[in-house]
């Protein structure tokens, strides 16, 4: 069975999961630019991303490899993997 994934309705709730978790401020999650880098440009830790990684795992039901967490560098390739994970 294949599940069909809303990539914009994706990147929108894991934007909105980042802006909570990370309580980010001066940004919606509309105006978060999907394709920022997250810890170049807006200074992300290791740390932070553990913490968004394990909150989006409980959301969908999903399991995040922790090798995986260097490549998530951006709201577009969180959901993309994400994406990919809800698929299988």
């Amino acid at each position: 069975m294949t599940v069909e994934v809303d990539t914009k309705n994706l990147i929108i709730h894991i934007a909105e999961i980042m802006i909570n978790e990370l309580k980010l401020e001066d940004v919606t999650p509309e105006t978060f630019d999907p394709e920022i880098d997250l810890v170049d440009e807006v200074g992300i830790d290791s740390m932070d991303l553990a913490t968004v990684a394990l909150v989006i795992q409980d959301e969908y039901g999903i399991r995040i490899d922790e090798d995986d967490y260097p490549k998530l560098t951006t709201i577009r390739l969180i959901a993309d993997y994400v994406g990919e994970r809800l698929k299988r």
